[in-house]
């Protein structure tokens, strides 16, 4: 896996395509819940249009899989070419005044690149919150890949006490926010994609208990290889908020499903994000 990370980029997408013929037609990898998940969200589209969409996201998660491995050897210089952030002077505007930041994104287009060129833009002051993987050895590989350019990661189960100790220190706490919580009297319910969707709750109570303003990370890809990082601001750290109605995170959905209808085939629609029921507990 490493040899192939020396590759140069057309090369990886050689493999790429390779390997979106084999998942989506030899293996059919997790066909049932993509095109579940894609029927269940534009119930306006028609069956070719479903499968045009599900064919889009093969070939995006074949690239996003040699773009991952390319993390291992890609240098500062190729990826600043690759990604471009636009807003970034909401970042400088509140790191000038010494804030601690929230940065929410999601499972959309290219999101292991997207922490590496912002810590190479904010260096030392990204921090991202991660899932340790039960398997010791993926582990320490992806933590190498995710670290490598100066991200720093920070455990999930760690995130409040690492929010306490590092209180008012300059930087960006970057979350994938859109992964379904485990019971369904932990979430916040909104509609997604005409869907009852479950969301964790984490980003309302971090953003309200340290004052921190939020904003969310837009990944669009502009052409293969090549992705759009742009920067919005939901909230700005300091007005009163009702945590009863969870506004951060019903913004954060409004965004991501802004994202998705724009580019559907860019979302990670072979993970069962739906899997919660709302009358479950």
């Amino acid at each position: 896996m490493m040899a192939l990370a020396y590759l140069p980029m057309p090369v990886l997408y050689l493999v790429s395509d390779f390997l979106r013929l084999l998942m989506q037609h030899g293996l059919k990898y997790r066909k049932k819940v993509i095109v579940s998940n894609l029927r269940n969200s534009f119930p306006e589209k028609s069956e070719a249009e479903i499968q045009q969409v599900a064919t889009g996201f093969y070939r995006h998660l074949s690239d996003l899989i040699v773009e991952i491995v390319k993390l291992a050897a890609i240098t500062p210089t190729e990826l600043n070419r690759r990604i471009t952030i636009v807003n970034g002077e909401l970042g400088d505007a509140y790191f000038a005044k010494g804030r601690t930041i929230m940065t929410l994104g999601s499972h959309f287009g290219n999101w292991e690149w997207v922490a590496p060129a912002a810590a190479m833009r904010w260096p030392g002051k990204v921090d991202a919150v991660y899932k340790p993987l039960s398997n010791k050895f993926f582990d320490y590989f992806v933590y190498r890949l995710r670290t490598r350019l100066g991200t720093a990661l920070i455990p999930m189960r760690e995130t409040m006490k690492d929010m306490e100790t590092r209180r008012g220190e300059v930087r960006s706490l970057s979350m994938l926010c859109d992964q379904s919580p485990s019971k369904s009297k932990y979430a916040y319910w909104t509609r997604l994609l005409h869907q009852d969707t479950a969301f964790l709750t984490g980003a309302d109570r971090l953003a309200v208990e340290y004052n921190c303003p939020v904003l969310y990370a837009s990944i669009q890809r502009a052409k293969r290889g090549h992705y759009t990082f742009t920067l919005h601001e939901i909230y700005d750290g300091n007005a009163t908020l009702n945590l009863a109605e969870h506004p951060i995170t019903e913004a954060f959905a409004r965004c991501i499903e802004r994202d998705i209808r724009q580019q559907p085939s860019d979302y990670l629609w072979s993970h069962r994000r739906w899997k919660l029921k709302r009358e479950e507990e």
